[in-house]
């Protein structure tokens, strides 16, 4: 079944007196969401850093980009899969690292159920380092799905090495590095309601399940404990010097996520990284720096083949999917729009979230003439803004 007859099984429900029970466009996804949120994920959600300028440059940018419909090309079967790391995924979504993720479920097991979605549409979940279950649970929902395990650098690099290891064993297929979050940004929304979820012991659970960090609090720490420690050890500032430290840790395919600057591109896969992760997190770690698709050409250009390239930052739509492939990446990562749905409508307002972008990303290849993700190459793409 092609992605795009998501939306016969939607008609004829529709025929039979059932209608969609959740959103489809982002506007009201993030206002339904906004409503059953508790404040302080409101805040760690849909907020971003300063003014939030670099947020919605995110989302602006790509409305400067146009797909140029071709006639005469219909295919009545698409392919929309990609092949990444020795697998092929069937379409080029994933689901990008959140570290609140867990707690956006009122059960506090958002992460498990963001897999369970993962293993119903084949969409790949990069599990955050800040989870509110163990790694090995998580994994372990995702079926036949592959998932990614996203590390941020402790200062410890026993438990570095810890947090790597259990990801590989549990079967993860590839570790994530992020870069660009070894301090937090900027957030005035947070700053004005003092929020910080892991300062109240959440999203901890990576840590508190693991032996390194287990030895480093002691038996039965209390929650202040599990906090202090937590903050003295969260955050290494990786730099060049790092990566054959990390790259000694695993045979897993590493990325490297934050990456903006074709030279840092280049010299990261001459260092020997495995694929580049191209973000600016969404805008919430620095402002100013304009939006992530504008940088993307360029460090494609740079990547030149050598290894798969995803994207995230600013993704709302389908359009927006078909875009980003079409200016580079080889996989788009959702983020906001996934963590508001798993807010609003639990694992099946997720899975609808996932298979409508699906269905929006095959349907809009089918009408504009590009059967295939090979064919969304630099001459489907027009920057209407020259």
């Amino acid at each position: 079944m092609a992605f795009g007859d998501y939306q016969i099984e939607l008609y004829l429900g529709a025929l039979g007196g059932v209608l969609p029970a959740h959103p489809f466009g982002y506007a009201e996804l993030e206002s339904a969401a906004m409503a059953v949120l508790p404040p302080e994920l409101r805040t760690y959600v849909a907020g971003g850093s300063g003014d939030e300028a670099t947020q919605r440059a995110n989302v602006e940018a790509f409305g400067r980009y146009a797909v140029v419909p071709r006639m005469l090309r219909a295919s009545a079967e698409r392919d929309l899969s990609v092949e990444v790391f020795g697998r092929t995924l069937s379409s080029p979504l994933m689901m990008a690292p959140v570290g609140v993720l867990g707690i956006c479920s009122p059960d506090q097991h958002g992460d498990v159920h963001a897999a369970e979605a993962s293993a119903a549409t084949g969409v790949p979940l990069i599990g955050s380092t800040l989870m509110s279950d163990p790694l090995e649970d998580v994994v372990a929902a995702t079926g036949d799905t592959p998932a990614w395990f996203q590390l941020y650098t402790p200062k410890n690099r026993d438990l570095a090495a810890s947090l790597v290891r259990r990801a590989e064993q549990a079967g993860y297929e590839a570790i994530v590095i992020t870069l660009d979050t070894w301090v937090p940004g900027w957030r005035p929304r947070d700053l004005a309601s003092g929020n910080f979820p892991q300062l109240r012991a959440k999203c901890l659970a990576n840590y508190t399940s693991d032996p390194v960090f287990q030895e480093m609090t002691g038996p039965d720490p209390d929650p202040g404990t599990v906090v202090m420690t937590w903050v003295g050890t969260f955050g290494h500032p990786v730099t060049w010097e790092d990566l054959p430290w990390l790259r000694s840790l695993t045979d897993l395919p590493i990325l490297v996520k934050g990456i903006c600057h074709p030279d840092d591109a280049r010299r990261a896969l001459d260092e020997g990284v495995d694929g580049i992760y191209c973000s600016n997190h969404g805008g919430r770690q620095a402002n100013g720096g304009g939006s992530a698709l504008d940088w993307l050409p360029d460090v494609v250009a740079a990547v030149d083949h050598r290894a798969p390239v995803v994207f995230d930052s600013g993704v709302r739509s389908g359009a927006d999917v078909v875009k980003a492939l079409a200016v580079g990446a080889d996989l788009v990562a959702l983020g906001r729009p996934y963590a508001f749905a798993l807010a609003l409508g639990g694992v099946p307002g997720l899975t609808h979230l996932l298979r409508s972008f699906q269905a929006e990303t095959d349907l809009i290849m089918a009408v504009d003439g590009y059967p295939t993700r090979a064919d969304l190459g630099p001459d489907a793409i027009r920057r209407t803004d020259r």
